[in-house]
């Protein structure tokens, strides 16, 4: 990057890059890289830059992020330290939801403790109905976070997050009805958690290239960190000093950005991946939520034991977020994605016939919770491929949080209501979503990249 570098006259999309500042010392300045050369411009020069005018277009913003893109640091201290800021928002956005039954993994735990205390009264699909209303905000604020990321509010998501999610759970230990539970920690703990989460995923594909997907599931590794109320917003709020300190964008926006791309709906691999994510994430927490109630009424394992369930869950998840996405590094992220989502489709079939053997359960768990975990690090991965270049992650992943949120809002209610029918249905929707999903993202695969095993996709 230290010279200039000039591509030959008369093809497309040619840029001249002048020298930036050392690629380990922050942000690039977007207003110091040159627009596309152009062989024939307006005053008859070949081959003079164009100088970049006050409203650049989607063309220029797409040759800032490429010239831009040589100098990704790929794996220096600066980027690291991103990383582990990205961890702690998982930790304290998906891993939370992982904690607190709700807080997304760890779902199960608050649906039992709820249908055994407070609120016995209220059925199973009415409690989960404050999960899922959680995990649906986490991830449908993103509509909004994505743009704002774009446009470079990077530190004020994430400080804005953090009140929200540390006052939130403060005020979920001192609730003792339906409506404040819901109030406090479906909704102002959900929108926290919205705000927390675009930055954990949208700033590491600028930081890295080769070793994107592995540093992404390092990251998402920290939501299968699981953990009671008060204790909870204590480390939150210690924690999440580490990004609102360490953690800055990369590449600086030169200039507003469009908030919705609907052109990328009209993209095959776009639009359904989007349906894939949809239908996955709408049978994929399912066992979260319902595994130790499941446990229990089958008797299959004291309620000592029980407690034991999510945490085997988390603990394979914790793996399927890091080795699956360290071999997405080497063959591509949907051709790990998708292996993995069949496998956990089979083993969510494979759960209707575990219904004495402790042992079988835990085994379930570990291997389900490896699986299931990819789907949840590598989605953002695939994204991130789907984006024409880097200016457009945030908004990109703003879009396809409009069909996750949705799968997570209504999935864990309809398991609820067809439990009323028995185990079976509930299993059979799990792995039936999950399967379907399957199936999507498959034809997203080949609609993008061709139908050979052989492409890195």
């Amino acid at each position: 990057m230290g010279s200039e570098k000039t591509f030959e006259p008369g093809a497309t999309n040619d840029t001249r890059i002048v020298p930036l500042s050392s690629p380990t010392s922050g942000s690039v300045d977007a207003s110091k890289i040159i627009s596309p050369v152009n062989d024939s411009n307006d005053d008859g020069c070949e081959g003079n830059p164009a100088i970049i005018n006050d409203a650049p277009t989607m063309q220029e913003d797409m040759n800032i992020v490429i010239s831009a893109a040589a100098s990704i640091p790929d794996g220096d201290f600066i980027a690291w330290l991103q990383c582990a800021g990205s961890f702690v928002l998982f930790f304290n956005s998906w891993g939370l939801n992982r904690a607190d039954a709700f807080i997304i993994n760890n779902l199960g735990v608050y649906q039992n403790f709820y249908e055994h205390s407070f609120l016995h009264k209220k059925s199973s699909s009415d409690i989960s109905w404050i999960g899922s209303i959680q995990a649906f905000l986490l991830i449908f604020c993103g509509v909004a976070a994505g743009p704002l990321y774009d446009h470079g509010y990077l530190r004020a998501l994430i400080m804005t997050g953090s009140f929200l999610v540390v006052v939130g759970m403060v005020l979920t230990s001192i609730s003792s009805n339906y409506w404040q539970v819901v109030l406090t920690q479906g909704i102002m703990v959900g929108l926290g958690n919205g705000c927390l989460f675009v930055p954990s995923i949208a700033i590491l594909p600028s930081y890295f290239s080769s070793k994107r997907a592995l540093a992404m599931g390092i990251a998402a590794a920290g939501s299968s960190i699981g953990w009671a109320t008060r204790v909870i917003a204590l480390i939150m709020l210690v924690t999440l000093i580490i990004p609102v300190a360490g953690m800055r964008m990369r590449l600086k926006p030169s200039s507003a950005r469009r908030i919705f791309e609907m052109e990328a709906w009209k993209e095959p691999p776009f639009s359904l991946f989007g349906l894939g994510t949809f239908l996955g994430f709408m049978g994929l927490y399912v066992p979260f939520f319902y595994i130790q109630i499941y446990a229990l009424e089958k008797r299959i394992v004291t309620e000592d034991l029980a407690f034991y369930l999510l945490p085997l869950l988390n603990a394979g998840s914790f793996f399927g977020r890091i080795i699956p996405n360290y071999v997405a590094d080497k063959i591509g992220p949907f051709n790990t994605l998708i292996p993995c989502s069949l496998l956990a489709a089979v083993l969510t079939f494979a759960w209707i016939t575990i219904e004495h053997s402790a042992a079988g359960l835990y085994i379930f768990c570990i291997l389900y919770g490896l699986f299931s975990g990819t789907f949840v690090s590598l989605s953002p991965t695939v994204t991130v491929t789907l984006c024409p270049h880097m200016g457009l992650v945030g908004v990109r992943m703003g879009m396809l949080f409009v069909p996750t949120a949705v799968g997570l809002l209504i999935g864990n209610p309809i398991a609820g209501a067809v439990l009323s029918s028995g185990w079976v249905g509930l299993q059979l929707f799990c792995g039936a979503s999950v399967l379907i999903a399957t199936v999507c993202i498959t034809i997203a695969r080949v609609a993008k990249d061709g139908s050979s095993i052989k492409v890195r996709s």
